[in-house]
């Protein structure tokens, strides 16, 4: 059967066009959760430095939170940033005033739980993300140094608690096979989750936090993390080789990997000009050890001030 993606034109961040395009989206892949649903908003709040460019738009997250309201659920947003907090770095990116309006905050995902991975060890994923009745994943379509793309599936990575994160891009990102194998296990792991990709002005040269916006107008939503990566990965002239994530995707012979069985039932890649968006040079992800001692016992002292 064919893997639905949706996707539509939508040039700027305005709230009606988004507004409206979010309605669209997510009617079209079924995304349909029940009244009084848990749903976890999870938009990528990767870091306070370039805010504005290197996480999901705000107004994106706001037309999602608000369509979610509006269809009854009961919606928490959160995120698990590298370092800081998620509130931190939704100030930063002005998403706390965003979703103001709303009754909404951004909070921290806590409670890391083991999750067995297939290349053995674990990894601490949050119960907060394992527990919510739905998950609607709001990824930033960027490139990555590391994993060459980030969307869907890399987004879900920071259901991972805290520090881990930090740790795992540090000790496991100069090896594809474990790394990407790590990121696969966790968006597997995750299987109540849509997808709504924010790829208005996606993130080229330098990824995931140093780049420069990349006019693209797309918006695209799947209830398959791996067929809307692959959908954006073709449309900017990639291969599987050159994306980890998606070789990983084929090597499991999971659903969505193959472009040629995706279903386009709004708006096809065709409509799109991806011609100047420029990849990142491939480097590790570098997070100091100092930094991440540092960070560390910051979260201790907040632990230990609450209790």
């Amino acid at each position: 059967m064919p893997e639905t993606v949706a996707i539509l034109r939508v040039p700027e961040y305005r709230p009606e066009q988004l507004a409206q395009a979010v309605a669209a989206l997510l009617e079209s892949i079924g995304f349909a959760p029940a009244h009084g649903d848990r749903v976890l908003v999870k938009p990528n709040l990767v870091n306070g430095s370039n805010a504005a460019h290197c996480t999901t738009h705000p107004q994106v997250v706001r037309a999602a939170c608000a369509w979610l309201l509006d269809h009854g659920a009961r919606v928490t947003v959160a995120d698990s940033p590298a370092f800081g907090s998620a509130a931190s770095v939704a100030r930063a990116s002005g998403l706390e005033e965003a979703l103001a309006e709303l009754g909404l905050d951004v909070r921290s995902l806590a409670r890391p739980t083991p999750l067995p991975l297939t290349l053995g060890g674990t990894i601490g994923l949050s119960l907060d993300a394992m527990e919510a009745d739905r998950i609607l994943n709001l990824p930033k379509l960027k490139v990555h140094c590391q994993m060459t793309l980030s969307g869907a599936v890399k987004n879900l990575f920071g259901c991972v608690v805290g520090f881990r994160k930090a740790l795992a891009h540090n000790r496991l990102g100069h090896s594809h096979a474990i790394f990407r194998s790590m990121l696969m296990d966790v968006y597997r792991a995750l299987p109540q989750a849509a997808h709504l990709m924010d790829g208005v002005r996606p993130m080229h040269r330098d990824g995931p936090i140093k780049g420069e916006p990349f006019p693209l107008g797309l918006m695209a939503a799947a209830e398959n993390g791996v067929a809307l990566d692959t959908m954006a990965a073709a449309l900017l002239g990639l291969t599987p080789e050159q994306v980890p994530l998606w070789e990983e995707a084929r090597l499991r012979g999971m659903e969505g990997a193959d472009p040629s069985a995706l279903e386009y039932p709004l708006d096809t890649p065709g409509a799109f000009n991806s011609a100047g968006f420029i990849l990142s040079e491939e480097r590790e992800l570098s997070f100091a050890p100092m930094r991440l001692l540092r960070g560390r016992l910051r979260s201790l002292l907040k632990h230990l001030a609450r209790n």
